[in-house]
Formats: C-alpha cells, sequence, structure tokens
C-alpha cells in the first residue's frame, strides 16, 4: 500500500513526502500555486521529479500561503449541547438548536495566514477571557475550484465565556492573533477520510494529561462536501483556502486552558498537531 502524499512547510521551502521518501519542491512552488491548481497531488507529484530527496523537516511551518481559514460550527450533536448549554442566560440557545437541524451550515470566518500558528509553536488565549478551550478539527484543504483535495488538522482556539454572553460576539472569541493552528502537514488525497477515522486530543499540563477526549467522522451531522459547496457559494477563493469542519470533543464545562498547556491533537494518517499555550498580548 504506497504511503499517503504529505507537504510539509518548512524553512527552506516545501517540502513533499511520496512513497515515504522527502523532497525538496523547487522555489517556485508554494501553497498558493498549490491551491490554484485543478490537480495540486499531481502539481506536487510533478514539481517534486526536480527536487532533491532531503529528511523529513524536524521543525515545520503552517502549511499555509494566502489562503483564508474558515470554520464550520455545530457540526456534531456534542458541540450543539455545549453550544445550547453555554448559551442559555443569553438567550442564544436557541439559535445553536435551529442551526444543528437547518440545511444551511453555521460558517464563519477564522483566520488569516499570520494568525495561524504552526504544530511546535504557540497558540493564544485572550487576556480578556476566562474560559478557553481548544476545539480539534479535521481541516478541508479547498482549491480555488471549490475542490477538496486535501486535509489537515486544524485548532479552532475558542474563548467560551464571550461567545456565551452574547451569540453576536462570536468574532471576539475566535478571531484574534494566534487563534488557530494547522497542520503538522497537508495530506494530499482524492479519497476522503473513512467515518471511521478518529480524531484524539490530549492536553498536558505540567506533564501531566488533564484533559483527554475522541470522536469519530460518523458522529458528524453534515458531509465533508456539503459544508465546502455552501463556504463556495456566492463567495470566491483565487488561492484557495481551508475549512475546520466542527468539533465533536468539548471539554466539560469546569475545564479552562492555562498559560503553558500543551494541546496534542491527532488525526491519522495526518499526524499530530503539538501546540502550546501563551497569553495574547
Amino acid at each position: 500500500m504506497p504511503h499517503p502524499l504529505k507537504v510539509y512547510h518548512s524553512a527552506a521551502g516545501l517540502v513533499a513526502e511520496i512513497d515515504g521518501h522527502c523532497r525538496l519542491l523547487p522555489a517556485e512552488v508554494g501553497f498558493d500555486r498549490l491551491f490554484a491548481a485543478a490537480d495540486p497531488a499531481q502539481a506536487v507529484k510533478a514539481a517534486a521529479a526536480n527536487g532533491r530527496e532531503v529528511g523529513r523537516p524536524e521543525t515545520v511551518l503552517a502549511p499555509i500561503g494566502q489562503q483564508e481559514v474558515w470554520a464550520a460550527g455545530v457540526t456534531y450533536l456534542r458541540s450543539r449541547a455545549a453550544r445550547v448549554a453555554e448559551s442559555k442566560d443569553a438567550g442564544g440557545g436557541v439559535f445553536y438548536d435551529k442551526v444543528y437541524e437547518a440545511p444551511r451550515p453555521e460558517l464563519f470566518f477564522k483566520a488569516t495566514a499570520h494568525r495561524v500558528a504552526p504544530s511546535g509553536g504557540q497558540v493564544c488565549i485572550r487576556a480578556d477571557s476566562q474560559w478557553n478551550v481548544p476545539e480539534p478539527e479535521l481541516t478541508l484543504a479547498i482549491n480555488a475550484a471549490g475542490k477538496i483535495f486535501g486535509y489537515t488538522i486544524g485548532n479552532d482556539m475558542s474563548s467560551r465565556d464571550i461567545e456565551a454572553e452574547n451569540p453576536l460576539y462570536l468574532p471576539q472569541a475566535k478571531v484574534y492573533d494566534r487563534s488557530a493552528s494547522l497542520g503538522p502537514c497537508l495530506w494530499l488525497s482524492e479519497t476522503a477520510p473513512s467515518l471511521s477515522t478518529e480524531i484524539r486530543i490530549k492536553i498536558r499540563r505540567g506533564g501531566v494529561a488533564v484533559f483527554e477526549g475522541a470522536t469519530t467522522l460518523e458522529r458528524m451531522k453534515r458531509t465533508l462536501t456539503e459544508v465546502a459547496a455552501y463556504l463556495f457559494r456566492s463567495n470566491s477563493f483565487p488561492v484557495g483556502c481551508y475549512l475546520m469542519t466542527g468539533t465533536g470533543i468539548v471539554p466539560p464545562d469546569e475545564f479552562s486552558l492555562q498559560v503553558g498547556d500543551v494541546i496534542e491533537i491527532s488525526i491519522d494518517p495526518i499526524g499530530t498537531l503539538i501546540n502550546t499555550v501563551i497569553l495574547a498580548p
């Protein structure tokens, strides 16, 4: 069985891992070029033919160029329950309940490239928030034509108390410096992950696990193609985009991230996305 086709973003440029061998792609090949290609996987293979063999990068940058990062919300039953509970005092719970059942998904802008942390990098919790959690999500790589061509791991950092106070505060709860992380690589595949694909998270504090959780894609109410299609309705992405597909893992209400916590999110065959928590300036 062939190895997955993966692209890492290293300081030296893009590195393609094909059949277990890594090649540094020519300097002119970047994520913007790949996301604009009609067949990104073929573009990677063609570029790799002219690249020199290297080792797998030990340190990586986020797998992103000028792509916008968007997110889908309330796509899992567990997420709906959490959103309804946290917003009940503000009267917003009914909206989360309705959107879970509605044909149209909740979609929101999440980040520009400079707000995205890499695997091994730091993510932020807001200084004006007291209730912060990571949201582990399978993330779609979608080319300029609206085709899903790859997948990565996303960490959608969220300030639950800000969102709970008023649903209109969602952008402030979700969009701030280093509020997102992607990585460790971009997995290119013509076949979507199976519904049995597991998403796992572990949060360590002082080296000790303080929260662990897991879910599978079969618990997602909407299909991957469905949420991607809605994003491209009356909207264009000349260099493609990323779309986080929602979370099915929500820590208990008494849990909140602390500075120094280490977040590990794993999805096979993509790998593990690792982030350390810091306080936003």
